[in-house]
């Protein structure tokens, strides 16, 4: 595992899309699971910015770790966002673009996103292999979209997972944690003092960090990697 911190957001923006543009040269294809929330938005908007004509994105397929249960022109999408910041910057494939169809029925899409990923990826013992999933981290140690209180569904046998969010009961499908820790490459974006907490229970385990989702990320490839701000690397010594 590899921990790295910078100044800010714009920075981590910044060595994130030289470690991507790094990983996926000279590649024949790549597939990446994307992340939702803030920090990608901004790493999103540097890659097309910095390597929009340089990266070869016809060779990259383009999935999503989890996505929520809303319609892809919601606000709330993931899928919206990574258009708004991404998609409609670069020259990419629409074949390439493989979306959690976050409008059908979740335990259905669970289902034929789960049948996807074993048709279009390698699979190790049986389990999809992504070349790079990129994560998140919310205030409260929930990653993807498996969350404390359902931990459990980080080892559920299904490849992708229905979860529900413990405030506002919104549904979400998710790949699980085989599928996260089987990628060849994992990338944790976390930025901001909110998630200081738990970076520093996490990576210096401290007592209870088990009952973190986040904690459970550990490839079998060994090749993790923490993006991390100032501000959210301010409780690790």
């Amino acid at each position: 595992m590899e921990i790295k911190s910078f100044k800010d957001k714009q920075e981590v923006a910044k060595q994130f899309s030289a470690y991507f543009a790094d990983l996926v040269k000279g590649k024949g294809s790549f597939h990446v699971a994307l992340s939702g929330g803030s920090t990608p938005k901004i790493v999103f908007e540097e890659l097309a910015r910095e390597y929009g004509d340089t990266i070869n994105w016809s060779t990259i397929h383009f999935y999503w770790g989890d996505e929520r249960c809303v319609p892809p022109e919601d606000a709330e999408s993931n899928y919206k966002m990574t258009v708004e910041h991404l998609f409609s910057k670069i020259e990419v494939p629409k074949e390439n673009i493989h979306r959690i169809l976050g409008e059908a029925k979740p335990e259905r899409e669970a289902m034929r996103y789960a049948n996807l990923l074993e048709i279009n990826l390698d699979r190790v013992a049986s389990i999809p292999q992504f070349d790079l999933v990129i994560l998140g981290m919310g205030d409260d140690g929930h990653t993807a979209s498996i969350f404390p209180h359902q931990i459990e569904l980080w080892d559920a046998t299904d490849h992708c997972v229905v979860a529900t969010h413990p405030n506002s009961g919104q549904r979400r499908v998710s790949i699980n944690g085989k599928v996260i820790n089987t990628a060849k490459e994992v990338a944790f974006l976390v930025t901001g003092s909110g998630k200081s907490e738990k970076v520093d229970e996490i990576l210096n385990k401290k007592d209870g960090f088990e009952q973190y989702p986040a904690s459970l990320v550990n490839p079998k490839t060994g090749n993790l990697t923490w993006f991390l701000d100032e501000a959210a690397a301010s409780g690790l010594v």
